[in-house]
C-alpha cells in the first residue's frame, strides 16, 4: 500500500510540475511531528481534510524537511473526510520526524485542513492546541514573533523553514520594547530545511522573563517563521503565529540596544 500511494504522489507532483492544463492548490501545516520532548513528553499532530465539495479530489501530503521527503496520495469522495490522529505515523509510516506538511489538491479548490498539536505523558494528554495553516506562498521580508517566554514557569521554542530552492539567511532581534533590540542572532538555513531550537539557544546570554517578541527580517522566498511557548508544569502548548512587519520602524538589523 505503501508504494502504491508513494507513486500516485509522484503522478500528482509531477503532473503539477510538467503539464501545462494541471492545476493545483498548496496547503501549508507550518510544523507537524512525531517526537520526544523535555520530561519524555510525546509531541504528536493530528491533521483533518475535509472534501466541501460535490467533485472527488485527488490530495498528495508531503513531509519536505523529512529524509527523502516522504509523500503519500489519495482521494476523497465527495463530502469526505480523511482524519490522522498522528499525522506522521498514519499517513507516512515514520515513528520520529519533525517537518511542515505540505497538502496539495488537484484542481482549482484545496481540501479544507484543520491540524492540532498535543502532548502525551503516560496516560495523561494535553489540550489540543490548533496550528494555523497557511495558504499560498509566503515571502514577506519582516515577520514578528510575540508574547514569548522563558522562565520556570514556560519555555519557547522557535521555528525557521526554508521551502526554496536556496539557502536562506535569517536575523533575529530579541525584543522586550518594540523596536529596541537586546540581541541577535543570525542563521542560514539550506533548501528544503527547518530549524526548531529553544529560544535561550538562539539567545544565550538573555535573561529569564515573559513577553519577549523576536522580529525576523530575510529576503527570501517561501519561507515560514513560528514559535510555541509550553507550559513546564501541563506541557499544555500554545502555537504562536507570525504577524507580519515589526512592531516599530527599528529593524533586526539595527544595533543591539545598551
Amino acid at each position: 500500500m505503501s508504494m502504491v500511494r508513494s507513486l500516485l504522489a509522484g503522478m500528482l507532483f509531477a503532473a503539477t510540475a510538467s503539464a501545462q492544463t494541471a492545476q493545483s492548490v498548496t496547503v501549508l501545516v507550518p510544523i507537524v511531528g512525531s517526537v520526544v520532548g523535555a520530561g519524555d513528553v510525546r509531541w504528536k499532530t493530528d491533521v483533518e481534510l475535509h472534501n466541501d465539495t460535490r467533485e472527488e479530489m485527488f490530495v498528495a501530503l508531503r513531509l519536505p524537511t523529512a529524509p527523502d521527503q516522504p509523500a503519500i496520495a489519495f482521494t476523497l469522495p465527495p463530502g469526505g473526510a480523511q482524519t490522522f490522529a498522528d499525522v506522521v505515523a498514519q499517513a507516512f509510516g515514520i515513528d520520529a520526524a519533525l517537518s511542515p506538511l505540505v497538502v496539495e489538491t488537484m484542481g482549482k479548490r484545496s481540501v479544507r485542513v484543520a491540524a492540532n498539536v498535543y502532548a502525551i505523558h503516560g496516560g495523561d494528554v494535553t489540550r489540543p492546541e490548533p496550528i494555523p495553516v497557511s495558504y499560498g506562498e509566503a515571502s514577506y521580508p519582516v515577520r514578528t514573533l510575540t508574547g514569548l517566554s522563558f522562565s520556570d514557569f514556560f519555555r519557547t521554542n522557535v521555528g525557521l523553514v526554508n521551502l526554496g530552492d536556496h539557502g536562506a539567511s535569517f536575523t533575529l532581534g530579541l525584543q522586550r520594547v518594540a523596536g529596541r533590540n537586546i540581541a541577535v542572532a543570525r542563521l542560514t538555513l539550506p533548501a528544503n530545511s527547518l530549524s526548531h531550537t529553544s529560544i535561550q539557544s538562539l539567545f544565550p546570554l538573555i535573561t529569564k522573563g515573559d513577553d519577549f517578541s523576536v522580529v525576523i527580517e530575510t529576503s527570501a522566498a517561501n519561507t515560514y517563521v513560528y514559535a510555541s511557548v509550553i507550559d513546564n508544569a501541563t506541557s499544555d502548548a500554545r502555537f504562536i503565529p507570525p504577524s507580519i512587519g515589526a512592531p516599530e520602524t527599528q529593524y533586526a538589523t539595527s544595533s543591539v540596544a545598551q
